[in-house]
């Protein structure tokens, strides 16, 4: 059997880091708003009649081998964690060929190891026969997550590698909720421009900084917290009735207020990449996931996005093209070669 499963990353746009329990439960109407986009992540899975388990990914340039699950569910610092993560989980009956791919440049901040790690686990899912539903995977990913950086994970980016589109995800002490938020989504893919720094950063440090300092009781991490969830909630609103002006202005105050929240989280080389490309059209940007480098997003003007991706080119950043991803993963069993 072979099996193939794809997921898009994200970008985000308003109310990150309030997706990480407990913060979203100390600010009511907590929401984080998001979009996939068509940057996939890909698993391809293949039995194989001996025990031995070979995981490869093209992407890293990376490769493991086992001679068995048990030899896979002993390594000490496998290469490739992710997928070994997950195969410690579902504990396959098989030996298996895995082989991973990703669009999302290394530290991008798009949610590609999320991404990756839903894809993984909904092709587990399936050659299992486990018989999970999307929500228990995105309890699944989440955990193994968490097992692999050793902090602690929010779950707003595992949303768009589930289905796609735009949403609004809700955050209280009922659970979490998926809303999707009807935009013209030809209209919106006029207006974003993804740019990639070529820095990469991790996320895990940046978020368990900025954790640790709120329930430290900084008052300036509450204060910024209450500011962001009220900006969240704002841009909810904006995107419902496609007011891209105001998401515009509410991008720009968001990233005031989260650059704030931890050193690093903004850089020079993003800095200068926000300010110039106002000039040109741009309504708001905001690096994404937890900054440090990686991807910044921009949010222009309809007839503007040539104009900003020269301006981004030319300050030595690279444009990366993208759409909105309409769909989430999918999963299908392919013939072997």
């Amino acid at each position: 059997m072979k099996i193939v499963a794809e997921a898009p990353c994200r970008v985000d746009l308003a109310g990150g880091t309030l997706d990480i329990w407990p913060l979203f439960l100390f600010h009511s109407g907590a929401v984080t708003l998001n979009f996939a986009i068509d940057r996939w992540t890909r698993c391809e899975i293949e039995t194989q009649r001996s025990p031995a388990i070979r995981v490869r990914s093209t992407d890293l340039e990376a490769e493991e081998s086992y001679a068995s699950l048990r030899e896979l569910a002993a390594a000490p610092r496998p290469r490739l964690p992710l997928v070994t993560f997950v195969l410690r989980f579902f504990q396959p009956r098989t030996g298996l060929l895995v082989h991973t791919h990703s669009e999302a440049p290394a530290g991008a901040g798009i949610s590609g190891s999320s991404a990756l790690i839903i894809a993984v686990t909904s092709a587990m899912n399936h050659l299992n026969a486990t018989g999970y539903d999307l929500e228990k995977l995105r309890e699944i990913a989440q955990n193994v997550e968490a097992q692999i950086i050793r902090v602690p994970t929010g779950v707003q980016d595992y949303y768009p590698a589930m289905y796609g589109g735009v949403s609004a995800i809700e955050l209280g002490p009922a659970g979490i909720r998926r809303v999707p938020i009807d935009v013209d989504l030809d209209d919106l893919n006029q207006r974003i421009v993804l740019a990639y720094t070529g820095a990469p950063r991790n996320s895990g440090i940046n978020n368990w900084e900025v954790t640790k300092a709120y329930i430290d009781g900084h008052k300036r991490v509450h204060r910024n917290f209450e500011q962001i969830t009220s900006i969240a909630c704002a841009m909810r609103t904006a995107l419902e009735k496609s007011d891209w002006n105001e998401a515009g202005r509410l991008l720009r105050e968001e990233w005031s207020h989260r650059r704030k929240n931890a050193p690093g989280i903004s850089t020079p080389a993003i800095d200068h990449l926000v300010k110039i490309t106002r000039w040109a059209g741009a309504l708001g940007a905001k690096a994404c996931g937890a900054g440090g480098g990686g991807c910044v997003f921009f949010l222009v003007e309809r007839g503007a996005k040539e104009r900003v991706s020269r301006t981004i080119a030319d300050a030595g950043a690279e444009v990366l093209p993208v759409k909105i991803a309409t769909r989430g993963v999918t999963v299908r069993v392919a013939a072997r070669a």
